[in-house]
Parts: structure tokens; sequence; C-alpha cells
């Protein structure tokens, strides 16, 4: 019979895909009941994500009917559920004072521990269609963008059209999908004139993202010329691919490495030029700071993550120096602003709210909810309505506040801040454009 595990590990738990430990089941089983057995005693995070109420709720059965004693009796198709409905955010990790960051002797990780249930799984069952799908943003992205995009876009729309794809894919027919751009960002970026202020105090290195590159272009766009405005010329690398998150998220560890490894080939010469890497997505720059140093493994990777900050927090870092360029024309009055899950999760606080709190008659609300979409989870048909009921937890403290603008770092957030609530997600970076007066249409 399973013992209750100790609370403190016998080893520290094994997170690093690149070790044989890593792919060892009864290691895990073994992590994830110490997990459980700790998360059991506190369940602080019982609200965050379906994955704690279902866990909580298996174990109780167990103890009440005289069964068990704590986790003993959490078998495989509790854990692949509790697996299916953590959708990373990551905020439990965030929020729990047992990790490694708070010098707990646990060293929990419970999202780590769902990733690896998450890989374990692909490696022996194959990935998903849903998962393969979805986990090729920028494939999608180059297959439907520019003039393919009116087709595209027509075709997304259309309810008859997207049953049937449901069906085939798993993608809910529910989920309002992000637009294809008839102009994509590299080749606006090719195009685009720079600013006469551009290349003054220095040079970044722009990673545009694929929704940036191919759904929402104007948020690269308006980076571009914000940072051309206060005075940096903006290199972009055409040929970087996907993060990696969108594989991770369907336990598909070896394209996902794939992609962060050409990835750090690319911007590893910039780095050690001394060039920042600004990130206009908050799941991106997460992945580039926490997960490509595991995934990848090399002193490349991690001088990467290293260079890697969020655009905001950039333009945050101009403004504590003094250097942030304030020829505003105009502000936004009260607006709401979404703090991002994966911009929570660098622990970086909110670098957009401080800036936008700089612009002129400018007040800003922060909510601090999560949107249940994260990436590539609330996509799917087997959990948007779960993902749904999450969201309208967002829609709701957005709607009480009675703004009329509501900016945010994460554009798929915005996709169900715009289905529920009817109103657009401006980016920080569109709405610093606009106050300067900057044309980024």
């Amino acid at each position: 019979m399973k013992k209750i595990p100790p609370r403190k590990p016998e080893q520290a738990p094994e997170w690093d895909p690149n070790t044989s430990r890593y792919w060892d089941p009864r290691d895990l089983e073994q992590e994830l009941l110490r997990q459980f057995h700790i998360c059991a005693d506190c369940r602080m995070c019982v609200t965050y994500c379906g994955s704690f109420p279902i866990l909580f709720e298996r174990i109780d059965d167990d103890i009440e009917s005289g069964r068990a004693e704590s986790v003993e009796l959490v078998g495989p198709d509790t854990i692949d559920e509790v697996a299916d409905h953590c959708w990373q955010c990551k905020l439990c990790y965030v929020k729990c004072p047992y990790t490694e960051d708070e010098d707990s002797y646990e060293l929990m990780d419970f999202p780590s521990a769902m990733q690896r249930v998450v890989a374990l799984r692909a490696k022996r069952d194959g990935v998903k269609v849903v998962d393969k799908v979805l986990g090729e943003p920028a494939l999608i992205g180059k297959l439907g963008a520019g003039p393919p995009a009116p087709l595209a876009n027509l075709v997304n729309s259309t309810r008859l059209v997207r049953k049937i794809a449901e069906k085939t894919t798993g993608i809910s027919s529910n989920f309002l999908l992000p637009p294809m751009a008839s102009e994509p960002f590299p080749r606006w970026f090719q195009e685009h004139e720079p600013l006469a202020t551009a290349g003054d105090e220095g040079r970044v290195v722009l990673f545009s993202t694929c929704n940036g590159d191919y759904n929402f272009p104007e948020v690269p766009r308006a980076a571009v010329r914000v940072l051309e405005k206060n005075g940096y010329e903006v290199v972009h690398v055409p040929e970087i691919e996907c993060c990696g998150m969108p594989n991770l998220d369907g336990g598909d560890v070896d394209a996902a490495t794939k992609k962060m490894k050409k990835n750090v080939d690319l911007l590893i010469g910039h780095v050690r030029s001394g060039l920042p890497v600004l990130v206009v997505g908050p799941t991106c720059g997460y992945t580039i700071k926490s997960e490509w140093p595991r995934y990848v493994g090399t002193a490349e990777a991690k001088a990467v993550a290293k260079a890697a900050q969020d655009s905001m927090e950039f333009l945050d870092g101009l403004r504590r120096d003094k250097k942030l360029n304030k020829d505003f024309e105009k502000g936004f009055g009260r607006v709401a602003y979404h703090a991002a899950c994966h911009l929570r999760a660098q622990k970086i606080a909110y670098p957009a709210a401080r800036v936008l709190m700089r612009l002129p008659d400018t007040e800003v609300r922060i909510i601090e909810r999560c949107s249940a979409v994260d990436g590539t989870w609330g996509m799917k048909a087997k959990f948007y309505d779960e993902g749904r009921r999450y969201g309208r937890k967002l829609a709701r403290a957005i709607e009480d506040g009675g703004e009329e603008i509501v900016i945010g770092d994460c554009s798929l957030a915005g996709q169900r801040v715009l289905q529920e609530t009817g109103m657009r997600l401006l980016h920080p970076m569109q709405a610093v454009a606009e106050a300067y007066g900057l044309n980024v249409e």
C-alpha cells in the first residue's frame, strides 16, 4: 500500500527534460503524490483553475470513505484529469508559499509537474491532433495572413465551417479566433521608414511573436514606433520561430526544443553585442526567460533569457532612469488594465501600468483575473465552457468598473475580453503610441 509521502523531497524534483529521470514514470508519480499531499493540506489555490477542485474532491472522497488518510489512492485517471484541467497560467506557483523562490524546503512547482505529466503522456500515446494544430501558430499565420486574409477571416467567422472544423481539429467553434492580418508585421517592418530619432540612444531586438506577426501586427508596429520615438533603432529577425510554448501545452517537447534552439542561435549574436531582446507578448516573454534555459540547457540559452525583457518592462526602465520621452499629446481618462497571468509569472510587477500612469489625464485600475485562454487551452472544444466560466470573472471585473477602455499585454486574453464584453483590448504599446500621436495603422 502506498504511504503518505513526506513534505520534504528526498531529492530535488526533476524538471529538466534532457535527463533520463524526467521521463521516469515512477519518479514522476512519487513527486506528484508529494505535491498533491501538500496542496491538499493548503488548498489556497482551489479557485485558480479546475485542477484543484478535481484533485481535492477525489482525495476527500477517499478519506471520507475510510479508504485512505490522504493521497495514497490517487491514481493515473485522476492524475490525467488534473493535468488536463491545468491551463498553465502559473499563478499557483506565483502565489504558493512552498516554492524554491520562497526559499521553502518543499520545492513545490505544480505547473512544472503538470507539464511533465503531459510530456510523458505525449511521449507514450503521441501528440493529439488538436495540440499539433494549435502548436503551429506561425505556420497557420503564414498560410492565412497577407492576401489570403479576407478569405481566411470569412471562413473563421462562418459557423457551419467552424463546427465541421471542430470535429476534425478539436478547436472550439465558439472561441473567437484571432484575425488574420492583411499585412503581416514582417512585411511592414521591411518596408517601414524609421523615425529620424531611431538609433540616437542605441539598438534593441524586437521579438514580435507569432500573434504579433500574423494576427495583431498593430502591436509590434506600435512597439517599433514607440521605441524609435525614444531613440532606439529596432532590429527584427524575420527567421525567428514560435517561442515553443504552444508545443509544450501539448507535451511535444521535441518540437518545442527544436524551435527554442533555432531561436537561441538566431539571437545569441545580438545578445553578445549587448542588445536587449524585447518581447511584446507575456507568454512568449515568460517562455524565453523561464523555459528556454531549462529545455535548451546551454549557456547561450541562459544568456538570451537574461537579455530578454517585456517590452513595457524596458519602457518602464526608461521611465525609472528618467530617459522616457514624455512628449505626450493625449491621455485616456479612466482605463481598466488587465494584468496577464504570464506577465505576473515573470514577477516584474506591472510595468505597463506604471508607464500608463505617467500619461496625461490617465487613471489606471488594475485587474488581476485570468482569462482562462493561456496559450492554447481555452481554444479547445473540450474545455471551452469551463474556460468561459473562469473568463467571465475577468469580464465582470472589467464591466464593474465602468471604464470604456481596456488595456492589456496579452492579445489572446483580449479575444476573451472582446467576446465577453464587446470591448476591444488595447496593448499598452498601442496606447503609448497613440498618446505620442504616432501613426501606426
